[in-house]
């Protein structure tokens, strides 16, 4: 039954986030702002300067997350390593991180980023560990990283309706990081270190979420941080 409540919760958040219009996005991203591009085909810069280049920073970070849960559920371990109630669940985020990137695809138009192109040799799909393990970093990193990113929008009109739709966005990527925690150790509501002293969830700099700690070593593109406001 927790199980089954838990997933009917993932698939209410994850039609909320459906029904959020594109064009609250659209709207506020600056026309004026440059596209972020591929620059020489494998090096993706994002400008920090610019709303649209925070824009793209989720979205590299969505593609990221929907490449891996397609990914997990395609592989012909899935069924065998899964219960039909976890599966259900993976399938549930899969569906929510493919909504984020479609999202966000769709409200930078002619100005998102090309596709990336992840690198998971690392993991082993036919190994439950190995899934949920990496399935924890990174939700724990979307997370972190849009909490850090929000102060980067700009302070006018557009700025704060950006924040409100990030907002809406990690508050499910923040469901994800937990619902992933439960699937590993019964009931743990958070991956260690993950909340502090305060209960307050952490933020990263693009710098950590960027560099070999962090999303790097899944991503075969160079992606890199380019004029992000100091603290």
């Amino acid at each position: 039954m927790r199980t089954h409540s838990r997933r009917d919760l993932l698939k209410i958040l994850g039609a909320g986030t459906a029904a959020l219009s594109a064009t609250t996005l659209l709207t506020a991203c600056d026309d004026d702002d440059p596209v972020t591009g591929n620059g020489d085909g494998n090096t993706v810069t994002l400008d920090f300067s610019t709303n649209t280049g925070i824009l793209n920073y989720a979205y590299a970070l969505e593609q990221l997350e929907a490449a891996f849960y397609a990914a997990v559920t395609a592989n012909s371990a899935f069924g065998t390593i899964f219960s039909s109630d976890e599966q259900s669940v993976l399938r549930d985020l899969q569906a929510h991180e493919e909504i984020h990137r479609d999202f966000l695809a769709a409200a930078l138009g002619n100005n998102a980023i090309g596709g990336l192109t992840p690198n998971f040799d690392s993991i082993n799909f036919s190994d439950k560990t190995s899934v949920l393990g990496t399935a924890q970093v990174f939700e724990d990193l979307g997370v972190a990283a849009y909490n850090g990113a929000g102060r980067y929008f700009s302070r006018d009109t557009a700025g704060r309706s950006l924040l409100a739709v990030a907002g809406k966005i990690v508050s499910v990527e923040a469901r994800h990081a937990s619902v992933i925690s439960d699937l590993i150790v019964n009931n743990r509501i958070s991956g260690t270190g993950v909340i502090d002293a305060n209960g307050l969830d952490r933020a990263f700099t693009p710098d950590q979420v960027l560099g070999a700690s962090g999303a790097a070593p899944f991503i075969r593109n160079t992606v890199r941080a380019i004029n992000v406001p100091a603290s």
